[in-house]
């Protein structure tokens, strides 16, 4: 169970993974021991799945960002595909999904160009794969692996 305390310690977390132990801890009201203990039992429970920093794609020469339908040809229940897609490295998400598509993968690539030889090239190589629909962003307004959070009462309100 998830209580306050615990929500707050996430939703800080979540801003700043960096914040120090004493931070966390006085943000929260709590002694440092009692919050690493509390972030120590969240690790474990696997509600916290791990840390990473984020890294600006431009400054990798990844600054184009796509999202390609795929329709594969497999047997129910097996996700063959879907996992020779989430292996490639320009892959950030590969999502099993209902409707005429079965995939919903967001990658990245320097340029139109390299999007095109990634397609043909690497998701071509891949036989079950029967057809892709790519859509380019030409834009984000937001892009966040955040959950939102809320307290207790704040959820209560909402049911």
């Amino acid at each position: 169970m998830i209580d306050d305390i615990d929500r707050s310690i996430l939703n800080i977390l979540q801003q700043d993974a960096r914040v120090t132990n004493v931070d966390l801890a006085r943000q929260v009201g709590m002694a440092p021991s009692a919050v690493l203990e509390r972030v120590r039992k969240l690790e474990a429970r696997g509600t916290i799945q791990g840390y990473t920093a984020r890294v600006n794609p431009r400054a990798l020469d990844l600054g184009l960002l796509a999202f390609v339908f795929v329709r594969v040809d497999e047997r129910l229940n097996t996700n063959a595909a879907g996992e020779l897609l989430a292996a490639m490295p320009e892959v950030q998400e590969v999502h099993h999904i209902a409707g005429e598509d079965c995939y919903l993968v967001k990658v990245r690539a320097a340029d139109t160009e390299a999007l095109g030889r990634m397609l043909r090239e690497r998701f071509g190589a891949i036989s079950m794969i029967r057809s892709t629909r790519t859509t380019i962003v030409l834009s984000t307004l937001k892009e966040s692996s955040a959950l939102p959070i809320m307290e207790s009462s704040e959820s209560e309100n909402h049911e």
